[in-house]
């Protein structure tokens, strides 16, 4: 005993000195064969970079989002919804049928432009376009809607209101063109109106033309840069500018209370002007039945040879100068 203990050798803690070196160096071992094993999957299985789900995740988003309409495509398909709209006008004067298509939406969201491509290839005796102004004295002494009751149409005739009875709603809120007695019975006749409309058989639609604030102030600069239309731009439309968050305020109140099931509110995304015009004449079709009853092209019979009939001298009538 004093021998060991003077050599300093303990047999137990020596046993378990040994037994602590062979756990250490098998767990070196085993981090060693981990690490290579894992340089190994690393050679055969690159580790993705962070933020590459992200990465991923947008070049999804941008592909998503639209291209700019082609201008060769754009006609084309307007070209065919302008003869369908043809047929739907020829089929309102077969069946007498009567349609209202109210635009209205921000200033320069693309409304009039819409319009004018509906009413392009229409015949003028049986569509019209309602753009009135300021009302008279005498009819502001009027019930509110009876200046839009005379331009309802017959039988047979398709009205485009270039604005409507929603100017209450809108301008005349905001700007204070009206009191809040006005306002407010507005907004509980307008309903009752338009159901009776309806029930009248009158085909009713509604469109909101929604235009970004960015897109809108693009469109003003346009509109100022250029003087074939810078009559566009009215005293009115610039204060419209800084009263942006009234008018969306007011937009909200008015569908709150005239988004009805009879007659609905259909909003255009009006950005991109052209996919705009086509997806508004696109949806008019798809919300008026109509079939096709275009006449068969046929043959114009011989022209009668004049007779007896001799044309007064030239030199009696006044022409036009040939300037071009």
């Amino acid at each position: 005993m004093a021998s060991a203990q003077n050599n300093g050798s303990n047999p137990v803690e020596s046993g378990e000195l040994e037994r602590g070196k062979k756990k250490k160096k098998k767990s070196r071992d085993r981090q060693e064969d981990t690490g290579k094993q894992a340089k190994k999957s690393s050679a055969l299985e690159p580790i993705p970079k962070p933020g590459a789900a992200a990465f991923q995740h947008l070049g999804t988003c941008l592909a998503s989002v639209p291209k700019k309409l082609k201008t060769k495509l754009y006609e084309q398909e307007l070209t065919k919804l302008q003869m369908e709209l043809v047929k739907l006008q020829y089929w309102a004067k077969h069946t007498g049928l009567r349609i209202v298509i109210l635009f209205e939406g921000r200033d320069a969201a693309g409304k009039g432009s819409t319009i004018k491509r509906i009413v392009d290839c229409l015949n003028p005796r049986g569509c019209r376009v309602v753009a009135l102004g300021t009302p008279s004295d005498h009819e502001k002494t009027q019930w509110y809607f009876q200046r839009y009751v005379a331009h309802l149409p017959g039988a047979g005739e398709i009205v485009l209101f270039d604005r409507s009875w929603y100017n209450r709603a809108g301008v005349e809120h905001v700007m204070g063109f009206c009191n809040e007695t006005q306002y407010r019975e507005f907004l509980q006749s307008c309903p009752e109106f338009e159901r009776m409309l309806v029930r009248s058989g009158i085909v009713l639609l509604k469109y909101w033309f929604s235009v970004s604030d960015d897109e809108q102030e693009r469109r003003f600069q346009s509109r100022i840069m250029d003087p074939s239309r810078r009559w566009k731009l009215s005293p009115m439309d610039l204060e419209s500018r800084n009263r942006w968050e009234d008018y969306s305020r007011a937009k909200d109140e008015m569908f709150a209370h005239t988004n009805i099931p009879e007659a609905p509110w259909f909003t255009v995304e009006a950005d991109d002007k052209k996919r705009a015009r086509l997806n508004c004449i696109h949806h008019i079709l798809s919300k008026i039945p109509y079939e096709d009853i275009t006449p068969e092209p046929f043959e114009l019979p011989p022209r009668k040879p004049a007779i007896g009939y001799v044309r007064p001298p030239i030199n009696e009538q006044f022409f036009v100068p040939q300037v071009y």
